[in-house]
């Protein structure tokens, strides 16, 4: 009986510690599990707390972004107005250009019927004066023919430069000493040239007095103070002559130089004596 009891007690404690052992091996078991419910938690609470900044981030972007559009579609609107405002005025500029360039056409046009009327015109005037040039050299050629006596002498030069024709006329072959009244023997040399100047239309005939450079004295001084009055004096009294003959006083001058245009020098009596003359020079009429 003892035994069996003892049986007993052996069996109890063996099954209260086999018990014990399957409640310990679940209680581990349920608290391994529990940790790592506890760690996934945690671990799940960090991935929250992550995505919540990053989406709290990504709002702040949102915003930023929101607002760098609103930016752009001002600018874009400003260059949309910008491009509107520069077409107008490239549109204006063009037309303004347009409008130049018909005008410059136009100019150029006009500039080249002006041009040809001025070639024209070149080429009546270089042919007037080639016509005016073979009448100078004819008349040239009938001076030359009547006055050759007097040129062979000495008293008289003719010389035909552009159109210019110079009847040179030493004062002895027209004056007396110191007189301005044209003497005989020079009326008669003047003559000569009467019937030629007749011929003359479109020349200017202008008679030039000159003299050396000695000064007047003595009575002739009353009435020749200088050699002004004296030059002048024979000027007109040639050219008053050549109005009488028939020559047309429209085209007459006269001129006084006195002593301040020599053609040589003063320092010898055949020198003064070239300085002592008139000029009779045909030139082409001054434009009024």
């Amino acid at each position: 009986m003892l035994k069996k009891i003892q049986l007993m007690a052996v069996v109890l404690v063996l099954s209260l510690a086999i018990g014990a052992c399957v409640s310990m091996g679940k209680y581990d078991l349920k608290e391994k599990e529990t940790s790592e419910i506890s760690r996934n938690l945690q671990d799940q609470q960090k991935k929250n707390a992550d995505l919540a900044k990053e989406n709290a981030d990504l709002k702040t972007r949102a915003v930023k972004l929101d607002d760098d559009v609103a930016v752009l579609t001002k600018e874009k609107e400003a260059l949309l107005a910008d491009n509107a405002n520069l077409n107008a005025i490239l549109k204006s500029k063009s037309d303004e250009l347009t409008k130049n360039i018909a005008e410059l056409r136009q100019k150029s046009a006009d500039l080249e019927n002006e041009n040809a009327g001025l070639k024209g015109n070149v080429t009546n005037l270089q042919k007037a004066r080639a016509e005016e040039a073979q009448k100078t050299s004819k008349t040239y050629e009938e001076m030359l023919e009547k006055m050759k006596n007097e040129i062979s002498q000495g008293q008289v030069t003719i010389s035909e430069l552009k159109g210019k024709l110079t009847v040179n006329m030493v004062d002895a072959v027209l004056f007396d000493s110191r007189k301005a009244e044209v003497k005989p023997e020079g009326l008669a040399v003047l003559q000569k040239l009467i019937d030629i100047l007749k011929t003359v239309k479109d020349k200017a005939i202008r008679i030039e007095g000159n003299t050396d450079n000695v000064q007047i004295s003595g009575s002739v001084a009353r009435t020749f103070p200088t050699n002004w009055e004296l030059s002048a004096a024979r000027a007109i009294n040639v050219t008053r002559y050549l109005q009488q003959q028939g020559i047309d006083p429209t085209v007459l001058s006269a001129v006084a130089y006195g002593e301040y245009h020599p053609v040589s020098g003063n320092d010898t009596p055949e020198r003064k004596a070239k300085n002592r003359r008139i000029e009779i020079i045909l030139a082409p009429k001054e434009a009024p």
